[in-house]
This record gives C-alpha cells, structure tokens and sequence, in this order.
C-alpha cells in the first residue's frame, strides 16, 4: 500500500478540519455550525481590476467603452454596492465623449461558478459637460445597459481552489451572502 495521500483523500481531509474549525469558533451572528468569513474592499477591487476593458458597439453609429473597471463602495445603502466610474461615448465621426457614471447594484451568489456577480447594475447619474441635458436620460439609458452587460460574465470575486482555508472551504459551504459597509460577509454552513 502507498504511503501517498490520494487527492480525493487529502480534499476530504481538508474539509473535515475545515468544519472542525467552523464549529468549534462560531462568530457572535452566526448560527449554530455555521461560521462567517468576510472579503474586504480593497480584496474585491482587486479581483475586479483584473477583469480588463470592455467595448460595444450600438449599430456602428455609437461607440461605448469602459477603459477601467469601475470603482466600488461596499454597503454605502443597506444591501447595496456602489459603483463609480468613467465611461468613453464615440459617435461616429466625432471623438470620444467621457461620461462620469455612479450607481448602485445588488449581489448574487452563483454556486456553479463559485462567484459573486452584481445584480441588476443601474447607473443612477450620467454626467458629462459635453452632453445636452436633454439627451442625459438617453445616456443613462444606454450606460445602464452597458453596465449590466460589463457584469454579466464578470464576476466582482471568484472563490479559488488555491485560496485561503476558509476560502477553500466556502467554495463548499457557502450558505449565504450579505453586503456590510466595506465587505462582503459569507455565511458558511455545513446543513
């Protein structure tokens, strides 16, 4: 017989001492066997810069893009993520417009993919000096669906194999997920 862990053992392994350790030190809000881990701010703007660029193209007559992944505020609303960034409006002909963007979306849980997407992104200011008022609900209008496309298929965090224990472990026990001020609270549970 190997003296070898097979993978498969050394993953059962790992969550066995996983959820030894999520119940021997539940935190205060927490329920009994369930543990929460929480990501940071800084942790989920991280994940997100990585994410690069994105472009679309409305009919070859206007031209949207986002050149850097916006910024976020965690729990600025109950519940709610902030959004703030810039983005770059082209009609054709005519050089690039920048359009400063804030809003707001919630935050979903994807169990397949192990991530968190936002949830229904809405730009609630559309700000631009190059713009006429008039056309402002238009702009807001098609930066909103810019945005809710750029988060579509981009997740704000991603639970890795290759993170952190409890990272690890929440990619198996994640329960629930909640936006405080500043970070992302995930409940984990082993029922």
């Amino acid at each position: 017989m190997s003296t070898l862990i097979s993978p498969i053992r050394r993953r059962l392994a790992t969550q066995a001492l996983a959820l030894l350790a999520l119940s021997l030190s539940p935190p205060i809000h927490a329920g009994l066997g369930e543990r929460e881990i929480s990501f940071s701010e800084e942790e989920v703007q991280t994940a997100l810069a990585r994410k690069g660029k994105q472009e679309k193209n409305y009919g070859g007559i206007l031209l949207v893009s986002l050149r850097d992944a916006p910024t976020i505020r965690l729990g600025l609303s109950p519940g709610r993520i902030g959004l703030a960034g810039r983005v770059f409006v082209t009609l054709v002909g005519n050089p690039a417009l920048p359009v400063d963007v804030t809003g707001s979306a919630g935050l979903r849980y994807d169990d397949a993919s192990k991530a968190f997407y936002l949830d229904n992104p809405l730009a609630e200011s559309v700000e631009t000096a190059a713009l006429p008022r008039e056309a402002q609900g238009m702009a807001r209008q098609v930066v909103s669906q810019f945005i809710a496309a750029y988060f579509r298929n981009r997740p704000v965090y991603q639970l890795r194999e290759d993170g952190s224990l409890e990272e690890q472990t929440a990619r198996w026990l994640l329960k629930s997920v909640r936006v405080e001020p500043g970070r992302l609270i995930a409940t984990l549970s082993p029922f």
